[in-house]
């Protein structure tokens, strides 16, 4: 690329209308800044060498690896998360003929910029200082294997020959996606009036949680339907501390967060915000998961009136992306005392109603009892057999059983606390014996 194609480029980069956000990062602006100095017919040495080191320092920080070369995986990301007209236009399904073509506009410039990947940079500086040839390694690594649907967009944009077609691919990702947080993360938590990313979800996925399959089962089907735009439940899964609900709330984010779906998770004591997040998340591109885990209410809290327009809609009609799901150590959720019945209370009996009947207002319930021994034991046994535990049968269940009558209760929880220990334990002897 000559002098006057980098300055007709830059040129265009200023123009652009919707995707401007895509250069408001610090690598974009160094790549700028690296372009404005190589198109100068007097070459300023220090001055482009300085810019590059920079540069090349900010694409090494980047988290996103979605492509082998460090400039093009950025420029995607960027694309892929900012939020503008057509981005969200998507997202809500409506967008302008006009906002549309721009947005092919603009992404035929920034193309341009994607088509300056390492060796045609560096061609450049090399070109502009002789001297600086030899001095930085390539900005690239190996290509990624990863199939997430980021990955995925990444890959198809690189490969197209240009970007005619590219709103239509991108309208795509983010009409199931989203733009912005939503589109980069797929965990949530509402706190202090604001929603928070999740860094580090928990990894834990389906496959991990060895039975209570039949449980389970209606809630993976109830979800697929969600994901399908099909009419779906609200969810509330009860029982006794330990026996996977919570787990396998986390485990459907794993399983189904390419196909767009995404959680946020609500502290009880946060409900009364409940109108403000489903504002946040109406109309957005994923599908929601509202996630209460441990829910319970005592008789003079009254937090649990908040969740009436969600579970049974309101003058506002509830968001058809979202969907709660709740977790609760106890089928009735509001603890009911004598004083309900109060005969002072005209009105006892639908006070009382009131407040038994909020489980009855989730679509789909599901109980997941304490195992019994058999049950206990084939967790044991799955847990042990996928971490490489070597022990016999008998002694495992030997263990297993003497464990369990030292530690109250007996629960899929405490399964996996015995299956760590006695790994620990195996590991630790097996040290010793070396």
């Amino acid at each position: 690329m000559n002098r006057i194609e980098i300055q007709d480029l830059l040129l265009r980069t200023r123009g652009l209308a919707l995707f401007r956000g895509v250069l408001d990062s610090a690598a974009a602006r160094s790549f700028i800044e690296l372009l404005e100095l190589l198109k100068e017919e007097r070459s300023r040495p220090v001055e482009i060498s300085s810019t590059f080191g920079v540069l090349w320092e900010e694409l090494a920080l980047d988290s996103g690896y979605l492509l082998s070369d460090a400039w093009r995986s950025h420029l995607v990301e960027r694309i892929l998360d900012d939020e503008n007209p057509f981005s969200r236009g998507t997202e809500f399904g409506s967008v302008r003929w006009a906002v549309r073509e721009q947005a092919r506009k603009d992404l035929q410039t920034l193309r341009s910029l994607f088509d300056l990947d390492a060796k045609a940079v560096f061609a450049m500086l090399e070109d502009a200082v002789p001297g600086l040839t030899g001095m930085w390694v390539p900005w690239t690594d190996p290509e990624p294997d990863a199939d997430s649907a980021r990955h995925t967009i990444a890959r198809k944009l690189a490969a197209a020959e240009d970007w005619e077609g590219a709103p239509e691919l991108l309208a795509v990702h983010y009409e199931r996606h989203g733009a912005g947080a939503f589109g980069r993360n797929r965990a949530f938590r509402w706190r202090a009036g604001e929603l928070h990313t999740v860094a580090h979800p928990d990894s834990i996925e389906l496959d991990d949680l060895i039975d209570y399959g039949g449980e389970r089962d209606p809630l993976i089907k109830n979800t697929e339907r969600f994901l399908a735009g099909l009419p779906a439940q609200h969810a509330l899964l009860y029982g006794l501390p330990g026996t996977g609900k919570s787990s396998t709330v986390k485990a459907l984010l794993h399983e189904y967060a390419g196909q767009g779906l995404r959680i946020v998770e609500v502290a009880k004591e946060d409900l009364g915000e409940l109108p403000r997040v489903l504002d946040l998340l109406r109309g957005r591109g994923p599908r929601f998961i509202l996630f209460v885990d441990d829910l319970s209410f005592e008789e003079h809290e009254i937090e649990y009136k908040a969740l009436k327009a969600l579970l049974e809609g309101s003058v506002e009609e509830p968001p058809e992306n979202v969907r709660l799901y709740a977790t609760s150590n106890r089928r009735n959720l509001i603890r009911e005392s004598f004083d309900d019945r109060d005969e002072d209370d005209v009105h006892a009996r639908d006070t009382m109603q009131e407040k038994l009947s909020l489980s009855a207002r989730f679509g789909l319930r599901v109980t997941f009892p304490a195992p019994d021994q058999g049950r206990y034991l084939r967790i044991v046994s799955g847990l042990a057999q996928r971490r490489g535990v070597k022990l016999t049968e008998e002694a495992l269940r030997e263990r297993a059983l003497l464990w369990d009558r030292w530690h109250a209760g007996r629960s899929g929880r405490t399964a996996r606390q015995f299956v760590d220990e006695l790994q620990a334990e195996l590991t630790e002897d097996r040290d010793v014996r070396r």
